[in-house]
């Protein structure tokens, strides 16, 4: 669930005019004097269309399990503790991949690091038709992870170095738009399909064979030096001088990722046993609409500006997870469904803003780094505190964890967003001096 360059580049976007062509050149060959031919145009519009579909597509697999977790539960027989550690393993495979190979696609080019993220996206999906049991889920799982990670930084670049001007939205539209339609597909296929276990995933299968064929077709949109600079891990580095603007923004984005973690691995167990809601396919809907309003909240940022869309990203998640609180007291679905919305776009707001405020701050040369330091966080969030969840509620219930979930995501949110709020002008200030 990342973005990590396109957001990134879009703050480059913001504070530097935009970027050229395919490559970031922006350069025109022959005498049309950088005026595109309508054959070019077009031609560049199935491309980017077709990169967008190979990101959706990915992206989507990450997410199938979501509404299936029930079943599994059912058929291999473990507690929601282990759904919430199952769930939690990729992300670390998505912390691995970014802090190893995030930025390997800038010296391969995109399309090998594409093949390689589909591959892996591929065998999770045969992991989990094998219905092994739990080691299987776990390699799955982790695999997807890896996947993820690929994913988040040779097919964003791809979508945005491919995208006609003005375009480069669809990139957080590919991330977001996939995530939320992995558990929409596998809800409503296990719901009214035959085979709730293996359908989704060889439905994926054939999704992903797709992806391929329009990868192997792709522009190769990266000019491979000569020699090749060798592989090295990325690595994380917050130099002293972002530090005031990092820590919050981190705390934001930790506490928007966990609100994602328990949509996602945990809100099918809070429907089935809390509300006695059984049915796949509103459980798959439920999780997709927190993804859209993500998207939605994202979108927003534009009109709040990044200084204010951080308080009020963190002010939509302490509402959102109000409402999810009182929807496990009052047994409500849409109280569930709200609280879904409300805090989706709180997310969305807190996301795009910190990703967007810590680019802008951080020093070129230190960016990347960074921003893979912000990613671990965020990600830390997304598998921390569900398991916690899951831990708690073989004492409590499931109705009472989430009770104490939420309680503790609105004071961490309605903290870190006084502090942003107070600190607003300074952080106006500091941002404007490094743009």
């Amino acid at each position: 669930m990342s973005n990590e360059r396109g957001t990134a580049n879009e703050a480059r976007h913001d504070a530097d005019g935009g970027t050229g062509g395919i490559g970031g050149t922006g350069g025109s060959d022959g005498d049309d004097h950088g005026a595109p031919t309508d054959a070019a145009q077009a031609g560049r519009r199935r491309w980017y269309a077709a990169a967008t579909y190979v990101f959706a597509v990915g992206m989507a697999g990450t997410t199938l399990p979501t509404p299936l977790y029930g079943l599994y539960r059912q058929q291999i027989g473990f507690s929601e503790l282990m759904v919430t550690v199952v769930f939690a393993v990729y992300a670390v495979g998505v912390i691995v991949a970014l802090l190893v190979a995030g930025d390997f696609s800038d010296v391969l080019g995109r399309r090998p690091v594409l093949f390689a993220a589909l591959g892996l996206s591929a065998a999770s999906a045969v992991c989990f038709l094998l219905e092994g049991g739990l080691p299987l889920l776990f390699t799955g799982r982790l695999l997807s992870g890896f996947a993820a990670g690929l994913f988040s930084g040779a097919a964003t670049a791809a979508v945005l170095e491919l995208a006609p001007r003005g375009g480069g939205f669809a990139a957080t539209a590919a991330n977001m738009g996939g995530l939320g339609c992995g558990p929409l597909l596998a809800g409503i296929l296990a719901q009214f399909a035959p085979s709730p276990l293996k359908l989704p995933f060889l439905v994926h299968l054939g999704l992903l064979a797709v992806a391929g064929a329009l990868t192997l077709a792709l522009p190769e949109t990266v000019r491979r030096a000569s020699p090749r600079p060798p592989l090295r891990p990325r690595g994380m580095e917050v130099p002293r001088e972002v530090r005031p603007v990092f820590v919050p923004a981190a705390l934001a984005c930790f506490t928007g990722f966990s609100v994602f973690g328990l949509f996602t691995a945990v809100s099918p167990g809070f429907m089935a046993e809390t509300l006695h809601i059984s049915d796949l396919a509103a459980s798959g809907a439920v999780a997709f609409s927190v993804f859209c309003a993500s998207l939605a909240g994202q979108l927003l940022m534009d009109k709040a500006g990044v200084v204010l869309a951080l308080p009020l990203g963190c002010l939509g998640l302490v509402a959102g997870m109000v409402q999810v609180g009182l929807s496990l007291l009052l047994t409500s679905l849409p109280l569930l469904v709200t609280g879904a919305v409300t805090g989706g776009i709180g997310q969305g707001l807190a996301f795009r803003s910190a990703m967007t405020a810590v680019s802008r701050r951080a020093p070129e040369r230190h960016r990347g780094g960074t921003i893979s330091a912000l990613f671990v966080v965020a990600y830390l969030g997304i598998s921390l505190p569900v398991v916690g969840v899951g831990a708690l509620s073989t004492g409590l219930g499931l109705r009472g964890a989430g009770l104490v979930f939420s309680v503790c995501v609105i004071v961490l949110a309605a903290g870190v967003g006084a502090h942003l709020w107070r600190t607003r002008h300074a952080d106006a200030a500091a941002l404007s001096g490094r743009t």
